[in-house]
């Protein structure tokens, strides 16, 4: 699919682009934003790093947009990361992640209380998909890091143990959202969802804490 991304809100204008806070010089014809990301990966790659974010006029770019975002941009910015770093990254999103589904379900526990028995079935069911992501997220770590040195479980454990716990507890809440009363569901989301949210927020804050306490900061890069 082609990109229908021009050169710049103002025509002569240059494109202003950085990666982790450096100017970058595009080579000729990189004008497009899928041609100058793919450079600035590029350029990543060559300093064994992989780009993490990258921002087009400060508002950060979606995955699918450099073949159908913004028609015009003047400045883009990248961030890249160590290889190193990636487990700590991942672990970072299935963390804020885990931080979303918990801010959804706490506003359900009330919301389902004014719904009807069908809307808020269907409310639960739409919040099993923020529930699962964080696991989706984990399953991108290396199956072999180690674990804590306080003894835990390792991460494929980890794994494990969360995906039978989330299978049980959607199968207890299914069971609760068909009474006619919304009550029951609103406390399954409270007694059962919250709880293991909390839980698996608390197991990957231990495990980010435990690998960074393993790598230094990254640089600020002059930001």
């Amino acid at each position: 699919m082609r990109s229908n991304l021009r050169r710049s809100s103002r025509p002569g204008s240059r494109i202003e682009v950085f990666l982790d806070g450096k100017p970058v010089a595009l080579p000729p014809l990189r004008y497009t934003l899928a041609a100058i990301r793919s450079y600035l990966e590029r350029l990543a790659l060559s300093q064994q790093r992989i780009i993490c974010s990258i921002f087009v006029d400060g508002r950060l770019l979606g995955p699918d947009e450099a073949i159908s975002g913004l028609e015009m941009f003047a400045r883009v910015e990248a961030r890249s990361l160590d290889l190193a770093q990636v487990p700590l990254q991942v672990l970072d999103t299935a963390r804020q992640q885990t931080f979303h589904a918990r801010e959804q379900v706490a506003t359900a526990v009330t919301v389902v209380l004014i719904n009807t028995s069908r809307q808020a079935r269907e409310q639960w069911w739409n919040l099993t998909r923020d529930l699962k992501q964080p696991l989706v997220t984990l399953s991108l770590m290396p199956s072999n890091i180690c674990g804590p040195a306080n003894g835990s479980a390792s991460l494929l454990k980890l794994r494990k143990w969360q995906l039978q716990q989330l299978a049980a507890i959607l199968k207890k809440v299914d069971e609760s959202c068909w009474s006619a009363d919304p009550l029951g569901l609103s406390n399954a989301l409270e007694s059962q969802v919250l709880p293991w949210l909390d839980g698996l927020r608390a197991t990957l804050d231990l495990w980010y804490d435990t690998l960074s306490a393993g790598h230094p900061a990254p640089a600020e890069n002059g930001e």
